[in-house]
């Protein structure tokens, strides 16, 4: 629209006076709501009113004013223009009817703007109810508010800033992302606001290789909406892994060249109205991409090395060409690049990167610039514990200043460039040094050369020393030492201060209280180019842990003797029970019968287990044939086997059928110490008929072989040994004949980790069918090979052929 151009040209050109007196007024009065007002990252710098920088401070707060105000200036130019190439007005009429319109029906001109531009781009607001109608409305004014405030920012990160402040976070929204696109198809971040620090460095950089959400809208050029965050696996920055996501890719010149993220704080619901707000808002800060405060001919190296330090850091380098100097004629400098950290250190200054370093941090310019000449002119970095320092002309007892930064240290790059770093200003003394003052027996100190020392309080009950005495340096303390740890302070002195290298070591202090402590050092030198000009470190008392080590040392010696005890009883009960259930025994040949058994361990670490066997021949001709398997292995299993075992063995000896026999040994389960459960298979064979009489309990079936078809015999499901008190058995009788072969056998036989039960015996049923025709030994040895049981439970077999 040609109107449009011109009544955006400039910053008020060609209004009438009284156009730009009522948007002046409207500016001033939105400038200073919103320089005082506002939250987040736009809001006004804080800073001491004092000199030099409390005048910068001042007028930094009134240019971001100004600046956040371009916003909206720029959307009534947009509305003028709409109105010029509808009405066929002039820039100056078009903007003096918007204003006596939105004066007419009691608007603000930016509210009748933004309905304007609104109305020119389609934006329909919906019909109803006049609340409803009124609600929408409002909230399209918003959204058209919050394009303008991005549309003018001028970097990525005011873009982010903007986008959160004037859309995002009416939307419950508490941060949002920007990512470029580089050459390489790198995601790189140029801009958040609301974000953790260290969560924003540690996404800085993210190569197509990672894959997942981002790279996948970035490819893809299609929006993810994620109201319960990213899938099972995948990660986003955000403090929930389900807070609601939206991720949108965003174009310019036919392509997409970045990616813009939306995090609420929980799940989000992202209805359709919601998308299309989150995406209407989104898409002008395709356009601020490339204006990332990233610097001038910062090596990408080094400005991705500063991006992930959570602490500020700059680069800075002599102005070119001609500039007012520093003091002492050192050239003026200039701040080439600012890392994120710096940025939110600086708060609200549009455009950080390549302004002069006096305007930047004029409280420290002097001695900032003055470090950089040093560590250019030595070669080596520099130190200083905090900026501004004390003025060499101050009063003795005078007040040092509030330090702007804390622990600096100025790197030299070369062609007199520098790489500052620095901690927030904050109270005197390091940061760590007063997290460390915290913790409970931890405790900083640091000397200087000149035999001074300072210590945070912890340390004075550490030594057992009034806190109201002077603290002692490192280099006294050898006195108050055993006299064995003097040596070993004595080579932690000399590898710090002679060879400039750290260490720690570990000694035992004597208090004037009489006590002893356990004290680990850790020392550091603190060097000014290649000067030593103090020792700062740690005290630590160890003591508790030192009695605690010698406390464990003397439980692992008492857990060792009670292991080799334990192993003692294992080893004898093991002998017991190998005796008793041997793994290949030799059995005495009963009538009609030929008998092998086999058994197998569950496992070597844990040999003692609860499976039994028994072959016997009873009074009267018969012969007792059982298998039994006790839950559980170890000293208690074998135990309770033991007591089973030898209470069948006893009452087969009084002809009680096979049911009558399972039903006494449930009773004596019951009343064994531990009550033990167990499924057993007792079977009585007489010679004289060759019938066999059985009965299970919870146990599988036996397996008859006969003219090389196996199957099972049918028997009842009766309850397992132990269980129930007053439990009835059945019984069951079988013919056998001449050449059949029965297989008594333990769960731990057949028994697979992924098989089902009826699987696993159709397996033996086929293993027994390819027994070839042979000696009873043989056979159960062949059986024992092909077992597949993989449970690592113990097993039992008994192969018995009728003669």
């Amino acid at each position: 629209m040609p109107a449009h151009g011109g009544a955006a040209d400039g910053e008020g050109a060609g209004r009438s006076p009284r156009t730009m007196e009522s948007l002046g007024a409207t500016a001033t009065a939105t400038a200073t709501a919103t320089a005082t007002d506002r939250e987040g990252p736009g809001a006004a710098m804080s800073v001491p009113r004092s000199g030099l920088a409390s005048a910068v401070a001042e007028l930094t707060a009134e240019v971001s004013a100004l600046h956040a105000e371009r916003g909206r200036r720029r959307l009534v130019d947009l509305a003028s223009g709409v109105l010029a190439g509808q009405l066929a007005l002039s820039p100056v009429e078009a903007t003096d009817h918007l204003l006596r319109l939105a004066a007419s029906m009691g608007l603000s001109a930016v509210d009748l703007a933004a309905d304007i531009v609104n109305a020119a781009a389609g934006t329909h607001v919906s019909d109803g109810p006049a609340e409803a109608v009124d609600r929408t409305a409002a909230e399209a004014r918003r959204v058209r508010r919050g394009i303008a405030a991005t549309a003018s920012s001028d970097t990525a990160a005011a873009a982010a800033a903007a986008l959160l402040e004037n859309g995002l976070h009416r939307l419950g929204a508490e941060a949002v992302y920007l990512w470029r696109r580089t050459p390489t198809d790198c995601l790189e971040l140029v801009g958040e606001a609301g974000a953790d620090p260290q969560e924003a460095a540690h996404w800085h950089w993210i190569p197509p290789e990672t894959g997942g959400p981002l790279h996948r809208v970035l490819a893809g050029g299609e929006a993810a909406w994620l109201p319960w965050g990213p899938g099972p696996g995948e990660r986003l920055p955000g403090g929930r892994p389900d807070a609601g996501r939206a991720l949108l890719p965003l174009e310019a010149g036919g392509r997409t060249v970045g990616v813009a993220l939306a995090v609420w704080p929980g799940p989000a619901p992202l209805d359709a109205a919601a998308r299309d707000t989150v995406a209407t808002l989104c898409t002008p800060a395709a356009h601020h991409l490339d204006a990332a405060d990233t610097g001038r001919d910062v090596p990408p190296q080094l400005a991705a090395l500063l991006a992930q330090l959570d602490h500020p850091g700059v680069v800075i380098c002599p102005t070119a060409g001609d500039g007012p100097p520093a003091a002492g004629g050192l050239p003026a400098h200039t701040v080439d690049y600012l890392n994120p950290a710096a940025l939110r250190e600086l708060g609200a200054f549009p455009s950080a990167a390549g302004r002069p370093a006096a305007q930047l941090y004029p409280s420290v310019h002097d001695e900032l610039v003055g470090l950089i000449a040093r560590a250019n002119a030595a070669g080596s970095p520099q130190y200083a514990p905090a900026l501004p320092g004390p003025r060499p002309d101050a009063a003795a007892g005078t007040e040092p200043p509030r330090p702007e930064m804390a622990e600096v240290r100025v790197l030299p790059l070369g062609g007199g460039r520098a790489a500052v770093l620095w901690q927030t200003g904050s109270p005197r003394g390091a940061p760590l040094a007063r997290a460390l003052n915290r913790l409970d027996r931890l405790a900083a100190f640091e000397d200087d050369t000149a035999g001074g020392s300072v210590w945070g309080p912890e340390a004075y009950a550490v030594f057992g020393l009034d806190p109201a005495g002077p603290p002692l340096p490192l280099r006294s303390l050898g006195k108050r030492l055993h006299p064995e740890d003097t040596v070993v302070l004595d080579d932690l002195l000399a590898s710090v201060t002679d060879l400039h290298a750290g260490g720690r070591c570990l000694v035992r202090v004597y208090r004037p209280d009489g006590g002893v402590r356990h004290v680990r050092i850790a020392a550091e030198p603190v060097l000014a180019g290649s000067a030593l000009v103090g020792i700062a470190g740690v005290y630590q008392d160890v003591s508790v842990q030192h009695h605690t080590e010698l406390a464990l040392t003397a439980t692992f010696e008492q857990l060792s003797a009670a292991q080799a005890e334990a192993a003692l009883r294992d080893q004898l009960v093991l002998r017991l029970q190998q005796a008793i259930v041997p793994e290949a025994p030799s059995l005495e040949t009963p009538p009609g019968l030929r008998v092998a058994a086999r058994y197998r361990p569950a496992a070597v670490e844990d040999r003692v287990g609860g499976d039994w066997y028994d072959v016997h021949p009873l009074p009267g001709g018969r012969v007792l044939v059982t298998v039994g398997d006790i839950a559980g292995h170890g000293i208690g299993a074998a135990t309770a086997m033991i007591a089973l075992r030898g209470a069948l063995h006893g009452l087969a000896f009084t002809g009680a059928p096979p049911e009558q026999l399972m039903g006494w040994l449930n009773d004596v389960a019951l009343g064994t110490p531990g009550q033990p459960t167990a499924t057993a298979v007792c079977a009585l064979f007489d010679p004289a008929d060759r019938t066999l009489a059985w009965a299970g309990a919870g146990h599988p079936p036996p397996l008859l072989l006969r003219s090389g078809r196996a199957r099972f015999l049918d028997g009842s499901q009766n309850v397992l040994l132990g269980a129930l008190p007053g439990a009835a058995y059945e019984g069951r009788e079988t013919q056998l004949e001449a050449g059949d072969t029965l297989l008594l056998y333990t769960d731990g036989f057949i028994e697979r980790r992924h098989t089902g039960l009826d699987e696993s015996l159709a397996s033996l049923q086929v293993a027994a069918e390819r027994l070839r025709p042979g000696l009873v030994e043989d056979q159960a040895d062949q059986l024992m090979g092909a077992a597949e049981g993989d449970t690592e439970d113990d097993t039992s077999l008994v192969v018995v052929q009728v003669s």
